[in-house]
């Protein structure tokens, strides 16, 4: 009988794993409507005294997407202001949703991720992750990747689709 051999362990493939690179840190949001009279309108006045007394600190060491749950239109300066409030205690701080968030945390990394140990390698990018890696996180690094990976494929080693494959 023939030993049964697992011939993608013995393979030169790499995995990559966004979810590795995902940084811990809770997520939370700053809803500015509540900040509006009758959820609408900004009051700079009030708006104002609102941020001097707030408790800011809550935020220590947390990323923040500050955005706006009523349909009004805000002046530029709103979300500005607010963020100049959170500078030096949240980790990061966004105009927008959760997804624009995430989507930010994840360019920040892969900016500063090291490719050069994928040089003239086949790399598989896995897919299916447990955390909120946002699709564009993948073509980031794919283009980071691209110029140095030998191959690129994505999935599961046992059943990857290829993308790229230098001749």
């Amino acid at each position: 009988m023939e030993e049964i051999r697992n011939r993608v362990a013995e393979s030169k493939l790499v995995t990559l794993d966004l979810e590795d690179l995902y940084p811990v840190g809770e997520r939370v949001g700053l809803d500015i409507s509540d900040w509006l009279y009758e959820g609408l309108i900004l009051r700079e006045k009030d708006f104002r005294e609102r941020a001097d007394t707030y408790n800011w600190e809550q935020y220590r060491d947390k990323y923040v997407a500050i955005y706006c749950s009523s349909d009004t239109i805000l002046p530029a300066w709103a979300i500005m202001f607010l963020s100049t409030r959170l500078q030096g205690i949240a980790k990061k701080v966004v105009a927008g949703d959760f997804k624009m968030l995430e989507t930010v945390i994840f360019q920040d990394l892969i900016r500063d991720f090291d490719v050069s140990q994928y040089e003239n390698k086949p790399v598989i990018v896995k897919g299916c992750s447990k955390k909120p890696v946002p699709e564009n996180a993948y073509l980031q690094l794919l283009a980071k990747l691209q110029p140095v990976a030998k191959s690129i494929m994505y999935g599961e080693a046992c059943s990857s689709v290829p993308l790229v494959k230098r001749k």
